[in-house]
């Protein structure tokens, strides 16, 4: 058995839990305008695109506060002034969403789990008052049975509190789940829930490659998911353009099978 296949099983999985910032959503941007918006107000330096990018991953209440900071290292910044900075934060970050997309193939592939009849669920530290009509926005909301936002439960990833819950009322076992991210938190929340996880190397991370947690797999482009639990499968990628009315789509059958052969290729893991 390869190291592969001892880490993400050749059935596929009862139920896959889904970060959602990095993993199905590039967000970003929005949460860039808004953590500026705040420090602007507060009379601070906007901490611009490319920084709020490494501040992303702990919840917003880190972000601000990173922010405040202007470092990943936020030590230093009060409570006081992270609650004050907290609701200017919040009320800018709620004006709307235009500028989040979601990362190709994620549509696809949750379409196709869901017509396998795999559950899902969702699990993010963003607050969830942000999270049902910002799955809503982005068409994404019907596919997940469960949705955990980072104040649903006391603890927040890296604790694996809400994996363990959404297993206990889906009534699966770790060993039929899987968590899909793109941060250190999610592999540390899936290791200690005793789930495989499958990381995603364009996400947040802090500037940090993925692969240097060690999750069961690093895969580059989220539609390469698909091949990842079922090599035999047909997949089915969304175009760059959707149709207003459809999603556009090109089927690679197994005649075309070289082609995943090709996406394997860009797969790293460790035996």
């Amino acid at each position: 058995m390869s190291g592969f296949e001892q880490r993400v099983p050749a059935k596929l999985p009862r139920l896959v839990m889904f970060d959602l910032d990095g993993t199905l959503i590039d967000s970003v941007p929005d949460l860039a305008a808004a953590l500026d918006a705040t420090l602007l107000k507060l009379g601070r330096a906007p901490a611009g695109l490319e920084a709020a990018r490494t501040y992303v991953g702990n919840g917003v209440r880190v972000l601000v506060r990173r922010g405040l900071a202007g470092s990943l290292d936020h030590t230093g910044v009060g409570e006081v002034e992270t609650d004050q900075a907290l609701a200017v934060f919040m009320d800018a970050y709620s004006g709307g969403h235009a500028l989040t997309k979601v990362y190709p193939g994620v549509r696809e592939s949750l379409k196709w789990l869901q017509k396998r009849g795999v559950e899902m669920a969702l699990i993010t530290n963003k607050p969830e008052q942000f999270v049902a009509p910002l799955l809503d926005e982005m068409k994404l909301g019907r596919f997940f049975r469960w949705i955990i936002g980072g104040d649903t439960l006391p603890q927040q990833k890296p604790d694996p509190a809400a994996l363990l819950q959404v297993m206990r009322m889906a009534g699966v076992e770790p060993a039929d789940a899987l968590f899909v991210g793109d941060s250190r938190n999610d592999v540390l929340a899936a290791r200690a829930a005793g789930v495989r996880c499958i990381a995603l190397s364009y996400g947040y991370n802090h500037g940090r490659p993925i692969a240097e947690e060690s999750p069961a797999m690093v895969i580059d482009h989220f539609s390469d998911l698909i091949s990842c639990l079922d090599p035999a499968a047909e997949i089915t990628l969304g175009a760059s353009t959707p149709s207003p009315r459809r999603d556009s789509i090109v089927v690679v059958t197994r005649k075309l099978w070289m082609k995943v052969i090709k996406a394997l290729a860009r797969w790293r893991w460790r035996a």
